[in-house]
């Protein structure tokens, strides 16, 4: 499919009225131009398997991505970024000379006092890599991790953090790295959406998510993101109501694809294409997503692995065993949000509770794509929108933006190394610093996209995830 074309889209309103008007074989004639123009001349061209690159820019490392988003915010210092120096100053005044005119949340005008880190630190895997003790399953494959301990971000607070972080701005209306890679790369499905998000909650830290966050913003709407339900049933009304047989909803699609090719004939509207897709899709998933959901070839150890106490539980390790079956078949990308880190107070048991959460299965979901051969091309992420600050807030941490950790695994990433470095006592990233878009770049480089020429044109400008910024990480890429 050629790329989407705003353009067109906006200037046939008045053409369409001028064209109407003057000869309907004119306007014909014009419509079918800037339909062949836009890519939306065949409705049936408009699945959702088809992407606008024809083909990649750079080497292909990754298939597919699968996003596990700790929203909140997890502390980098309890979790992944050791510091001796500021354990020994635990409980005495931060040196202003750290903090003196930086952004801070909630601690304005308070008393700054140090706060070491709660856990353990211990040495994993052949590598050596340095982790919390708190997550023995993630770090049994230390080896196949490549931990960031430099990455910064702009936004201090959680909406615009997660909106910074998945589509690069704070802009409203800008498309999420899943939307861009849908409609740069397609998915390798036409059965399933190509970009599926689930959530779930811890017991403590919850921070609210909103859909906005897995939208496709300037793009057409077949691009967004689709939420399955983590609890019960994945997708609500999936079967036929009584007394309507397949063949009968084939025609039903048929005769609305083609009332919609009319309207077509009359707008270049992309979201006429979007609503065929729809439909289709929907057709199809009635199909697939009762096999999807069909756990019964999933072994009671593979269950025992994940930690899974019921499928379809609403778990974090529910939905992580759900992300490794859409991998399976094709889904793009995958983006699980775990509601369970915004740790103002009480870090020490809301840590415990989120370790017990999240490490199990997402061990074992590394370990599952491993053993499947399907880890050398499916891009792990893990970490959320920012990390916490090495001072105290009561029993907790406030946000912090200029210094925090995130990991990667699989899809082309140097497994088993640390990169980059905050300061003694892990306040500002000073080696190596990653920022939001320096990872968008890296991640789309590694799924063979040169960041500089997936764009849109959108009110006159070239929109793109990484905006003006962004260079590739060439040091975390194997």
């Amino acid at each position: 499919m050629r790329p989407y074309d705003p353009i067109a889209h906006a200037l046939s309103i008045n053409r369409r009225s001028f064209l109407t008007k003057s000869a309907y074989g004119l306007g014909s004639a014009a419509f079918a131009m800037l339909a062949a123009k836009s890519g939306f001349g065949d409705l049936q061209a408009a699945a959702f398997s088809k992407g606008v690159l024809q083909q990649p820019h750079l080497p292909v490392k990754a298939k597919r991505v699968i996003f596990l988003c700790m929203a909140g915010g997890p502390p980098h210092l309890e979790l992944f970024d050791n510091k001796p120096v500021l354990k020994s100053l635990h409980g005495q005044p931060f040196p202003e000379s750290f903090t003196k005119g930086k952004q801070i949340a909630q601690l304005q005008n308070a008393v700054l006092k140090a706060r070491g880190g709660s856990f353990e630190f211990k040495k994993w895997g052949k590598s050596g890599m340095e982790l919390t003790d708190i997550f023995p399953n993630i770090g049994s494959v230390a080896d196949d991790l490549c931990v960031v301990r430099s990455l910064k971000t702009e936004q201090i607070n959680h909406d615009t953090a997660h909106a910074f972080f998945n589509t690069g701005s704070i802009i409203k209306g800008r498309p999420s790295m899943g939307s861009w890679l849908l409609y740069g790369l397609g998915a390798e499905t036409e059965n399933l959406p190509g970009y599926i998000v689930l959530t779930s909650a811890g017991r403590t830290g919850l921070q609210p998510i909103s859909s906005r966050q897995w939208s496709s913003g300037v793009l057409p709407s077949k691009f967004q993101g689709i939420q399955f339900q983590s609890k019960g049933e994945a997708v609500h009304y999936i079967g036929n109501p009584d007394g309507v047989c397949q063949s009968t909803q084939r025609q039903v699609i048929d005769e609305i694809r083609r009332l919609n090719g009319q309207l077509a004939e009359e707008t270049v509207d992309p979201e006429i294409a979007t609503r065929v897709a729809q439909y289709e899709m929907a057709f199809k998933m009635q199909s697939s997503v009762p096999e999807l959901l069909d756990f019964k070839s999933e072994s009671a150890k593979t269950l025992e692995n994940y930690g899974i106490k019921e499928v379809g539980d609403g778990s974090f390790a529910s939905n992580c065993l759900m992300a490794r079956r859409l991998a399976e078949r094709g889904v793009r990308m995958i983006q699980l949000y775990h509601r369970a880190w915004d740790l103002h107070g009480n870090l020490d048991n809301g840590m415990k509770m989120g370790a017990e959460d999240v490490d199990k299965a997402t061990g074992a979901l590394i370990r599952d794509l491993k053993e499947r051969g399907m880890l050398d091309d499916t891009l792990i992420l893990w970490g959320g929108e920012f990390g916490r600050t090495p001072m105290g807030q009561g029993t907790g941490r406030d946000h912090h933006i200029a210094g925090y950790s995130v990991f990667l695994a699989g899809g082309g990433i140097k497994a088993g190394t640390t990169y980059g470095a905050t300061d003694e006592l892990g306040y500002n990233a000073v080696e190596n610093v990653v920022d939001v878009h320096d990872l968008h770049a890296t991640m789309l480089a590694l799924m063979g996209i040169d960041h500089h020429r997936l764009n849109v044109k959108y009110q006159g400008l070239d929109v793109r995830l990484t905006g003006i910024a962004g260079k590739v990480v060439k040091g975390i890429m194997a």
